[in-house]
């Protein structure tokens, strides 16, 4: 049981960034990445369809002998986790608890602002989960649309990315935020260019290093902990996944051998 892989999946590229984690934190541990490459971005569609492709992708994962299953996307978590944790035969786990938790934890006058999906936003999961935590939270809601496109298509680094990001930051400026969670996997590779537009008073919460730890205590508990030998990866992508190959060497800054092509029968 120990040496079954961990399972991931994500609507693209942007869950890349929970596996950079999770490997920092759990090096021994095998991982299987999938990332819907043909349906990304999960933020403006339905939740009937992320649920239906959530479940084929987690399907997928148990098939591939996952001990446990990573919803690494936010949206996906927002929308499809219960049903999910109801119709996976292993633990499944999502980013918005360790979000919210890291959030709380951090925030210094209690005024939270989420940049996420349309999906996630309209969902309410995140103030739902920060309102749990801490009732007097004041909570703000931005939905970031050209956020995930920019990601896939490497455009972070183009003057249109700075003046996107400013359009979406500057009413979380006016509230006078001084936590913003990245409610999006695909959120922290625009990270260095946030921290400049939100300046140094606003901290910004990844989700991801909060979800490591969760994982890292869960394994513990369940006793499949992987504490020896060395951690592998495996890729596969709905579609092109030569591009996502390409992309994901950037994400990870690290080149990956081979990404398999998996599409979903839904």
């Amino acid at each position: 049981m120990k040496t079954r892989p961990i399972g991931i999946f994500d609507s693209g590229l942007g869950g890349l960034t929970v596996l950079k984690a999770l490997r920092k934190k759990l090096p021994h541990e095998h991982f299987i990445y999938f990332g819907d490459s043909a349906n990304v971005p999960y933020g403006a569609k339905s939740r009937q369809t992320v649920t239906k492709l959530s479940v084929a992708i987690a399907q997928f994962l148990e098939q591939q002998d996952a001990k446990l299953i990573i919803v690494a996307c936010n949206t996906a978590s927002a929308q499809a986790l219960p049903t999910l944790q109801k119709k996976c035969h292993v633990p499944v786990l999502g980013v918005i608890e360790p979000g919210a938790q890291k959030a709380i934890r951090l925030t210094r006058s209690g005024r939270i602002a989420l940049l996420g999906t349309e999906g996630t936003v309209r969902s309410g999961a995140y103030e739902k989960a920060l309102k749990k935590k801490r009732k007097d939270i004041r909570f703000f809601a931005k939905a970031c649309p050209l956020f995930v496109p920019l990601v896939e298509e490497n455009w972070t680094h183009k003057p249109a990315a700075r003046l996107i990001a400013q359009e979406y930051l500057a009413p979380l400026q006016k509230k006078r935020v001084d936590t913003i969670i990245l409610g999006c996997t695909h959120y922290p590779i625009l990270k260095p260019l946030l921290r400049q537009i939100a300046g140094e008073n606003i901290t910004l919460v990844d989700p991801s290093d909060t979800l490591a730890e969760e994982v890292h205590r869960l394994l513990t508990k369940l006793g499949q902990s992987q504490t020896t030998g060395r951690g592998s990866a495996r890729f596969y992508a709905s579609d092109d996944p030569a591009r996502f190959k390409r992309l994901a060497k950037l994400v990870l800054s690290a080149p990956i051998q081979t990404v398999h092509l998996k599409k979903l029968n839904v």
